[in-house]
């Protein structure tokens, strides 16, 4: 991927114009300059441009004086400026300023935010043609991004020869675990075809585990329905859909064409209609109505003639009283037929006792007057009980033939109900069986189901042609026997102690293993920094030799930060007479110009594809006259990456 540092910018809080470090394109661009002059801040400002999750810009000097940071970098769709807020007391902000165009220029003041970083790591993967598909739908791997391939481009002085971590980032395990993942995709041996390819077969496997567990489903049932055939063609006969002298067929094909003419036979003509059942409806609601009306008359008539039965039996008793009070009165008029005899003995004896017997005489006359009346009133009484007694007869008879209809009517809506419930079974009947013809024919050979299943399948076999994990493995194997091929052409021109031994690539462990005739040697089983500075440098370099020998996502671009440390560990310019025991001065910047001129020998070959910048204490009496190599700055003195005014005037 074509993607150059053209320039490091810095905003200053007091207001300065703006601290700009130019790098030349397609060269080895050194930053030479002494301790604590600001060399190891520019990969973390890098790093925070190109949209990290975190500051690493060293706190203090740097990030007390700066407001804003920025890079230019150079790609196939022009310029870009990406500048970012410096984030404060915070771990990082998103605020960020990009600014695109075929050549741009750095704004003299502070720039304002107009997107953010969540928006560049989106343009950073689209710029690099990353696929927007995860690498593997079976696990929470996300997609490869922009961020993870920065971990092929920064060498920082804590990694650059660091015996345990090979690249950057893979000192925790998350960026370890994301890396390892990523690396068949960096290498090219998942390509954003392959991986589009797996996601489909992802969703095809799916589908047809759905349409093979359906198929065979089918398949079950019809094998289920074979052995009921005999019962289903006798329901079919019973039910009126075959013809009652239908002889059953032992050839299966015949079996299934006879289903099919049952399905299709005419029901309807012998089925209950609501038309043909509704005046039988209607007149059994009528006749309950009547029922109701008989029943209602029939009570109140019998209620009627209960009172005149009452009334009657009162009459009765009432007239008894008065016979018994007249019989009781009789004596009275006994007496009074004796008063009226001067002579009577009785008469002589009473005294004062006439008009007491005149009472007597005269209730007992009222009383034969009630006993005259009572015989009219019971004749009365006995006409009307006559009359609500035949009414009342007439009353029941009716209620009585209205229940018999009733009766009647309900017998014959019971056979509709047992007409209809009849074809209902038909129907549902009728319903099974076509569904079991359904699945006869889906489960056939030649079916449009089977004929699914099988587009399926072929079409699956046609994107394991695209991709499959063994043609993944084998062309990752063959990138990294190719990767190490170039190292081991690289080692030699370095100083290594074993510059003639194989390497390989261990992606599991993210590290090299050295192969002797005898053993196997991991980068963290060797001693010296010299052989670790010496595989890290050959590894990224034979990786970016194999990214720009094709189109590829991984920025051709490589930072190296302190290379010459395992020989000058204080710096050359308190180095002096021997380094090391054994070793002269002299030796160790010839190792250490033979690192200049391996990056060079790269950045050459590469032709423009590929910068290198080295941020180094080694002055150009070590690096000079190297073909492919130029000095961006020289930070000595009062000459570093943060101007001294800018400290004397900053808040």
């Amino acid at each position: 991927m074509h993607f150059q540092i053209l320039k490091l910018i810095l905003w200053s809080r007091a207001g300065h114009s703006p601290r700009i470090v130019e790098f030349e394109p397609g060269m080895v661009n050194v930053i030479s300059g002494a301790s604590k002059t600001g060399k190891s801040a520019v990969i973390p400002i890098i790093d925070y441009c190109l949209a990290s999750g975190k500051c690493s810009i060293p706190v203090g000097t740097i990030r007390d004086a700066c407001s804003w940071f920025g890079i230019v970098i150079e790609t196939i769709e022009g310029q870009k400026l990406l500048a970012r807020r410096e984030p404060g007391e915070a771990r990082q902000t998103g605020d960020m300023f990009v600014l695109e165009g075929d050549t741009v220029e750095a704004p003299e003041h502070s720039p304002d935010k107009n997107t953010t970083a969540e928006i560049v790591k989106r343009m950073l993967d689209k710029l690099a043609g990353l696929s927007q598909l995860g690498l593997n739908p079976d696990s929470e791997v996300a997609r490869v991004s922009f961020r993870d391939l920065i971990a092929f481009t920064f060498q920082p002085q804590y990694i650059v020869a660091n015996p345990m971590v090979l690249f950057f980032n893979a000192d925790t395990s998350e960026h370890r675990d994301k890396l390892k993942a990523i690396f068949p995709y960096v290498l090219d041996a998942l390509t954003p075809e392959m991986l589009a390819a797996r996601w489909e077969m992802d969703r095809l496997n799916r589908e047809l585990r759905r349409k093979e567990a359906s198929l065979a489903a089918a398949r079950t049932a019809v094998r289920a329905w074979q052995t009921e055939t005999q019962a289903w063609l006798r329901n079919a006969v019973e039910f009126g859909l075959l013809p009652s002298d239908t002889q059953i067929p032992t050839e299966w094909n015949e079996v299934v064409d006879l289903l099919r003419r049952a399905t299709g036979a005419n029901t309807r003509a012998a089925f209950a209609t609501i038309e043909s059942i509704q005046p039988t409806i209607e007149r059994l609601q009528a006749l309950r109505q009547l029922e109701s009306d008989a029943a209602g008359k029939l009570a109140e008539q019998r209620h009627r003639l209960n009172e005149i039965q009452r009334l009657l039996t009162s009459s009765q008793a009432y007239g008894s009283a008065i016979r018994i009070q007249r019989d009781r009165l009789n004596v009275a008029s006994w007496l009074k037929a004796r008063a009226d005899d001067a002579g009577d003995v009785l008469v002589a004896l009473g005294d004062g006792g006439r008009d007491k017997l005149d009472t007597l005489t005269e209730a007992l006359a009222g009383i034969d007057v009630q006993l005259r009346t009572q015989p009219t009133m019971s004749d009365t009484f006995d006409k009307e009980r006559l009359r609500l007694r035949e009414e009342v007869e007439s009353a029941t008879a009716n209620l009585i033939a209205v229940r018999q209809e009733i009766a009647l009517l309900e017998q014959q809506s019971e056979q509709v109900r047992a007409l209809t419930y009849r074809q209902d079974r038909i129907e549902r009947f009728i319903g099974r069986l076509e569904q079991a013809l359904v699945s006869f024919d889906r489960s056939e050979e030649g079916s449009l189901f089977a004929d699914e299943v099988s587009l399926l399948r072929t079409r699956i076999e046609e994107l394991r042609g695209i991709y499959s994990e063994t043609q993944v493995q084998r062309k990752t194997q063959n990138a990294l026997r190719q990767i190490e091929t170039f190292a081991a052409a690289i080692i030699p021109n370095l100083d290594a102690e074993w510059p003639n031994a194989p390497i390989q690539l261990m992606v599991n462990d993210l590290t090299i293993k050295v192969i002797h005739t005898d053993r196997e040697d991991y980068l963290w089983e060797i001693g010296s920094g010299a052989n670790w500075l010496a595989y890290h440098v050959a590894i990224t370099l034979a990786l970016q030799r194999f990214f720009i020998e094709g189109p590829h996502s991984v920025p051709g671009m490589l930072i190296y930060d302190q290379p010459s440390q395992v020989y000058f560990p204080r710096g050359f310019d308190t180095a002096g007479g021997e380094t090391r025991v054994g070793r002269t001065r002299d030796e160790d910047i010839a190792a250490v110009r033979k690192v200049f001129e391996a990056i060079a020998s790269e950045i050459v070959r590469g032709k423009g594809q590929l910068q290198a910048i080295v941020l180094d204490h080694a002055g150009d009496d070590v690096w000079g006259e190297i073909e492919g190599v130029v000095l961006a700055q020289e930070w000595r003195g009062d000459e570093k990456l943060v101007p001294p005014h800018w400290l004397v005037s900053s808040p």
